[in-house]
């Protein structure tokens, strides 16, 4: 359990789950039975399964498939890997999974926020002469930077491709994109960690392999998981305006203490924002802040234990000295003016503290 007296500030590596989750969960043990079994109690978990998927794609209003997995990981590497696409396009900002199980994929450049011009990727797809699969996140998992997914997605249905969406960071906080697949992590928006979704608008984009999932993901479904990510989803998220708020005050703190907001001009959802304090060492901070009291982190859960230069930073043109003196805060449905207050006073106590020592 997180110590209370503790300031969360990494909603973007994993949220709590919520009590409606936790419910859900429960109900969801109480039907223990393997959902694949023919018998009567395995035949009642695949009902409450099927019933679970159809209030799923409801909430999120999608009327394809749904492919139930472990997580975002799985459904990446299940888009990826088994995609009748021989042909890939990735963007260089995308979250390492993806760049671990991409195919000899063709980078898609950005600009110095981070955002994919459309013109380009039109030029790209054009020099394709085959239809590809584009692997496009909607929201940077560091920087918090939105792309324009619906007109990327026009762009590359004109070149007949196929767009697979990673909304990891933006499910259950913005709509769902104009796109062939898209990634659900239900952690991320306050379901249980370890299970997620990979929708597809037309299950022949992929190749099947037996098992369960209509045969396009082995293993037995976490029903409870799925129970609790569906009911997370469906819990009231009427927090947006109060985030957006927080955002730009902490934006603005930041700025006025002379560091700076990465990709400030840049579109960005409230939720993320990453920041450069200048001559600090990222590493460095985070002792600090963690040491006082506050949970943070520098770029993705996923990597952050690695001390390399962050690659979205790098994709972007950011100087190197600066991207190892930039960290990420990201704040969640229960983040409060005074938890950002508090984190605004000890990034000016950690700043003041390095340049009398410096």
């Amino acid at each position: 359990m997180t110590d209370s007296k503790r300031i969360y500030l990494d909603y973007a590596a994993t949220a709590p789950m919520l009590a409606e989750a936790k419910k859900a969960c429960i109900e969801g043990f109480d039907h223990w039975a393997n959902p694949s079994s023919p018998h009567g109690d395995g035949r009642a978990a695949q009902a409450m399964l099927e019933n679970t998927r159809r209030r799923f794609k409801d909430v999120l209003e999608w009327d394809g498939d749904v492919i139930f997995t472990s997580g975002a990981s799985e459904a990446i590497q299940i888009a990826l890997t088994k995609s009748k696409l021989a042909k890939q396009f990735i963007s260089p900002v995308e979250h390492d999974v993806v760049l671990r199980f991409e195919r000899d994929a063709h980078m898609i450049p950005v600009n110095t926020s981070g955002m994919i011009v459309p013109m380009n990727l039109n030029h790209l797809l054009k020099s394709a002469e085959e239809p590809a699969l584009v692997a496009i996140q909607s929201v940077n998992n560091e920087t918090g930077v939105m792309q324009d997914l619906n007109a990327l997605a026009k762009v590359i249905r004109d070149r007949g491709s196929y767009l697979l969406a990673d909304c990891s960071q933006s499910v259950g906080k913005m709509p769902l994109p104009d796109a062939d697949m898209i990634v659900v992590a239900g952690h991320k928006f306050g379901g249980p960690p370890g299970v997620g979704a990979l929708l597809v608008k037309d299950l022949k984009l992929l190749q099947p392999d037996g098992g369960q999932e209509q045969g396009y993901r082995s293993g037995t479904q976490n029903l409870p998981y799925i129970m609790g990510m569906t009911a997370a989803l469906e819990a009231p998220t009427n927090w947006a305006g109060r985030a957006t708020e927080l955002r730009k005050h902490l934006d603005d703190a930041i700025k006025k203490e002379g560091g700076t907001v990465i990709a400030e001009k840049a579109p960005r959802i409230a939720t993320i924002a990453s920041y450069h304090m200048p001559g600090v060492a990222a590493n460095t901070q985070l002792i600090k802040f963690d040491m006082a009291g506050f949970s943070v982190s520098a770029g993705s859960a996923c990597s952050s234990g690695t001390l390399k230069t962050s690659h979205v930073l790098e994709a972007m043109g950011t100087d190197s000295q600066v991207a190892r003196e930039v960290i990420r805060v990201s704040i969640g449905r229960d983040t409060t003016r005074t938890h950002i207050y508090a984190f605004i006073d000890k990034w000016k106590s950690i700043y003041a503290e390095s340049r009398r020592s410096g």
